[in-house]
């Protein structure tokens, strides 16, 4: 395998685990990024949703208390404004991603990551 693969990572979620754990075991060398402790820049976060294919609003996890406190469920924020919060709040990116050099996945379920290896 030619391209180097990533996983954005945190260790408390067992959807990451599951799929930092599937990686290994089908010994694929996975690099480790605990974005809580190093969290995407503005240029990293948006080449991400870019491989994903998807909008930062679809990145949100609805659940996290940032979400509520900052009204992202408001249709009216835009696209700036929730990417903002992102990388304000790392915890409101969804995980698991794992991305080689030109693809990504969300590991849910940690099996539709193996779709880009």
């Amino acid at each position: 395998m030619s391209d180097s693969v990533d996983i954005y990572h945190n260790p408390r979620c067992s959807k990451s685990r599951a799929t930092l754990e599937l990686l290994e075991s089908r010994g694929i060398e996975v690099s480790v990024i605990e974005y809580l402790k190093e969290p995407p820049d503005d240029i990293e976060l948006r080449q991400l949703l870019d491989l994903l294919g998807i909008s930062a609003r679809e990145l949100l996890r609805t659940s996290e208390a940032p979400y509520k406190e900052l009204n992202l469920a408001d249709p009216s924020k835009t696209e700036d404004e929730i990417i903002e919060a992102i990388l304000k709040f790392p915890i409101l990116m969804e995980r698991p991603i794992v991305t080689t050099n030109s693809k990504a996945r969300l590991g849910r379920p940690p099996e539709a990551v193996l779709e880009i290896l």
